[in-house]
């Protein structure tokens, strides 16, 4: 800055210069070879001003040009009679800017030292030089203090500058310290309840980095989650207790813009919204904003905050809160996915003792019952050898019948529980095998009509578990129902999806009254439960349709691949 206003004090001078020049008739190649280099002079010196470059010794360099080529000005142009006697403020401008008070003195002593010398080389001009010696003294005297003034007031405004700067700095490395504490906890935790605290704590302190304006701050934060098809209060802050008890609905107003268009928003006028209105701690503030927490077609709720002062969310804090707002749905979907794990880990668990429980009572109910009947007649069979000989062949037969109707039984159950047939030959004669077994073993009669184009876009897996889907609605069928024919249909209905049905003309039930009631039904009522969970381990969708005296329909809709698993369940979202 001192550069730029040597510069220009000399761009002033040099023009006063050719000015006076003109007036006195004296702009001649021969006098003013001097002046040309000064202005060449003040083009470099401007030139490494703006490319921000200095030399050794610069401000020195500066006042001794200037004294030098201000002296030979003032020789060639006659002295303090020529036109440009002033010429001589030149150097002592330039001290006053680079060495203030003194170095304006100085200069002037110097420029006072040449009038006089000048002066009494020239008969006559002793006196006018030592007057204009007195003139540019005095003068220095007023550059010197002014030269002073500024010079304390640049400094003043550079230091007030580097604190500015150094403020904004610390407030950035603040708010990066912040963003990046968010980040490690919410990466750190799988804990809904934490990811949800610390996204409302960690905004604050990048909103206000200052930690006595976070704790005075007016601002109003909320992370609202979907349970139960409502938004309700996960985590809040400045909320009253009965703020947090409101649920929304996410069908008007700011909410619902804010979850139909995926996009954070910014509004006004939050006492005047049709859902938010009903929060006594939102009354206070006049805007707001509402980033909604989703990822693909998952919408897990919305991070809203508010605050009294109009203008409170500027660009940079949008920025920093759009920031907030994608780390913490990774964070949510994090956690999710860790719930659903241990939930998973508890569900498996529960098959798994469901599966012990239903193999115990089909073994009580079928085999172990045979066996007690065999037992039983092998006993009377025994003492009918000493009193009716001719009536033991008769019993024979039926104990050799018995066993046999058991070992199927038996054979039926090690089928159910790993159909080798399955790995070996595939779906489709795994479930025709399944169908003559229920013929053979339970006079039941299965239609097997399966698309083989259909089975063979099937991984192993989800062939397995589509077979245990069609015996646990077969064996529903069969063993409630009384239905003369039980159909099993897979096919292919559209780009990506098959169908399953099982379909029986039994005597049906009301799938309301059963779904409503099944907390209370005993646990050898699971079928409905069982099938829901195998279908959603190969991501399909379940709808039973079934009427007392209709009959029942189980139909199961697969997809084969997570674009058509989207559109199918973006579908049923929308019914």
């Amino acid at each position: 800055m001192a550069d730029w206003f040597a510069i220009s004090l000399r761009w002033i001078m040099l023009v006063g210069l050719i000015v006076s020049l003109g007036l006195g008739q004296k702009l001649e190649v021969g006098s003013t070879w001097p002046l040309g280099l000064l202005i060449l002079w003040n083009l470099g010196m401007t030139a490494m001003a703006g490319l921000n470059l200095r030399t050794n010794y610069h401000r020195r360099l500066n006042i001794l040009v200037d004294l030098v080529l201000a002296g030979a000005f003032y020789w060639v142009q006659g002295g303090v009679r020529g036109p440009a006697f002033w010429v001589g403020l030149l150097p002592i401008l330039t001290g006053s800017i680079y060495f203030e008070f003194w170095g304006s003195i100085i200069n002037a002593l110097l420029v006072s030292g040449v009038l006089v010398y000048t002066g009494l080389e020239m008969e006559g001009d002793l006196t006018l030089a030592l007057v204009i010696a007195f003139i540019l003294i005095f003068l220095s005297l007023i550059f010197g203090f002014l030269g002073r003034s500024l010079m304390a007031h640049m400094r003043k405004n550079r230091t007030l500058w580097i604190d500015s700067e150094e403020r904004k700095r610390a407030i950035q490395n603040e708010r990066m310290r912040a963003i990046y504490e968010l980040t490690s906890t919410l990466s750190s935790t799988l804990s809904y309840k934490r990811v949800l605290d610390s996204a409302l704590d960690m905004s604050a302190a990048a909103l206000n980095p200052d930690v006595d304006e976070t704790l005075s701050d007016p601002l109003v934060g909320v992370v609202m989650l979907f349970h139960g098809g409502k938004l309700r209060i996960g985590s809040a802050r400045r909320f009253t207790s009965a703020d947090m008890r409101v649920t929304f609905e996410g069908a008007e107003g700011v909410l619902k813009r804010a979850l139909d268009d995926g996009e954070p928003i910014t509004f006004k006028d939050i006492g005047y919204d049709p859902e938010l209105g009903r929060v006594i701690a939102l009354r206070n503030c006049t805007t707001g904003y509402c980033f909604p927490l989703r990822s693909g077609f998952n919408v897990y709720g919305v991070l809203l905050f508010a605050h009294p002062e109009p203008d409170y969310f500027t660009l940079e804090r949008i920025k920093l809160l759009d920031i907030i707002g994608r780390q913490s749905v990774i964070a949510i979907q994090n956690a999710r996915l860790y719930q659903d794990l241990v939930e998973e880990k508890e569900r498996m668990a529960e098959v798994y003792e469901e599966a012990r429980k239903k193999l115990a009572r089909d073994l009580h109910d079928g085999p172990t019952q045979s066996v007690a009947a065999m037992a039983m007649r092998l006993n009377i069979t025994k003492r009918m050898m000493s009193k009716d000989p001719k009536a033991v062949s008769e019993e024979l037969v039926k104990l050799e019948e018995l066993a046999h109707r058991t070992t199927k039984e038996i054979r039926h159950m090690l089928f159910t529980l790993r159909p080798l047939i399955l790995e070996s030959q595939g779906l489709t004669a795994a479930i025709q095998a399944m169908s003559d077994k229920m013929m053979e073993t339970f006079s039941q009669r299965v239609v097997v009509e399966i698309d083989e184009k259909a089975t063979q876009q099937l991984e192993m897996g989800k062939q397995g578990v589509i077979f245990y889907i069609i015996d646990e609605a077969v064996n529903n069928a069969r063993k409630h129902a009384a239905a003369e024919t039980i159909t099993v249909r897979l096919r292919q209905v559209e780009t990506g999806v098959l169908l399953l049905e099982i379909i029986d003309n039994g005597v049906g039930f009301d799938v309301k009254s059963v779904s409503e009631s099944y907390d209370k039904r005993s646990s050898s009522s699971l079928g409905m439960v069982n099938l829901r969970e195998r279908s959603e381990l190969v991501n399909g969708l379940l709808q039973i349709d079934s009427k007392p005296g209709k009959g029942t329909k189980v139909q199961v809709y697969i997809p084969l691949t997570e674009e058509a698993a989207d559109r199918l369940h973006h579908a049923r979202r929308k019914r």
